[in-house]
């Protein structure tokens, strides 16, 4: 079971998030057997998306996130609830790609950067609240960067990693964010600044067997923080019969009756987790 924590500064000028999703992102993969670059792109969106989810308030709040690069993956997206579990799923799971320049998988290349970021979070208004970013790098966390400095007026500091082993399998998986909230001193920001130059990737941190905490501390070295909150967080669906028979019932009445009369059972696939739902022709008429 993953894990995120929180922290803010003893004056509230910044708060950092950190978390451990190398239990939730091998799930991902079981679930979709995902290419290796596949699952470190779907991995570190899938980050990204739980400790969002964690940062908000409401306890029936979601946020979704979806990558359009116009990469061979195709669309890759991941929703969180507000307790930081999450699913998601990318568009063609299995590509093929060389390694970057720098010898390690090419996550720009699979993702694509001729598109946009969506974010839409459901907080309980009458309308969801949605924003989109142009692709900046195809990294995704340089992305998140963006999408909190753009949209949301935010300037923030966002690190993901996925390492996969070369049996597919995933090793560690992990990210944080840092956020400076209004009214935070120069010398708070330049501190976080000086933190960022030479802190190791979330995955070699978490391979020499720091935790959440020590990597939140680190990302905020040489500042006072207090811990806020922590939560373990899984990989979850939240598919059911009822909401696939909703879904059905929303396509219409002659949707429907050409169901029931094809005298074929309709199967229906959930996205996120793979799970089949079979619907006899009876079930189809019950239905209408």
């Amino acid at each position: 079971m993953g894990k995120i924590v929180r922290y803010i500064t003893e004056d509230g000028s910044a708060f950092v998030i950190a978390a451990d999703t190398t239990d939730v992102v091998a799930r991902a993969e079981q679930i979709h057997k995902t290419s290796a670059v596949n699952t470190a792109a779907l991995g570190r969106l899938l980050t990204a998306a739980s400790m969002m989810g964690d940062m908000l308030k409401g306890k029936d709040d979601s946020v979704t996130l979806r990558l359009n690069g116009g990469g061979p993956a195709g669309s890759v997206i991941a929703v969180s609830d507000s307790d930081g579990n999450v699913r998601g799923y990318v568009q063609n799971p299995v590509v093929e790609i060389p390694l970057n320049d720098k010898g390690k998988l090419d996550v720009k290349g699979t993702v694509g950067t001729d598109g946009y970021l969506y974010v839409m979070k459901d907080i309980g208004l009458k309308e969801p609240y949605c924003g989109q970013t142009q692709i900046v790098s195809g990294e995704i966390a340089e992305d998140i960067t963006n999408y909190f400095a753009v949209s949301e007026q935010t300037p923030s500091v966002c690190a993901l990693g996925v390492l996969v082993n070369p049996d597919l399998t995933v090793a560690r998986a992990g990210g944080f964010i840092v956020q400076l909230l209004p009214g935070c001193p120069e010398e708070t920001i330049s501190k976080i600044e000086y933190a960022m130059q030479d802190i190791e990737p979330v995955t070699v941190m978490l391979d020499k067997g720091m935790t959440p905490d020590d990597i939140a501390e680190r990302a905020m070295k040489n500042i006072n923080i207090e811990k806020l909150d922590e939560s373990d967080i899984k990989y979850k669906c939240n598919c059911s019969r009822e909401r696939v028979e909703a879904a059905l019932i929303s396509t219409g009445i002659e949707s429907l009756n050409e169901m029931a009369d094809s005298q074929e059972n309709t199967v229906v696939e959930c996205h996120f987790c793979d799970k089949k739902y079979s619907f006899s022709p009876d079930d189809i008429k019950n239905l209408l």
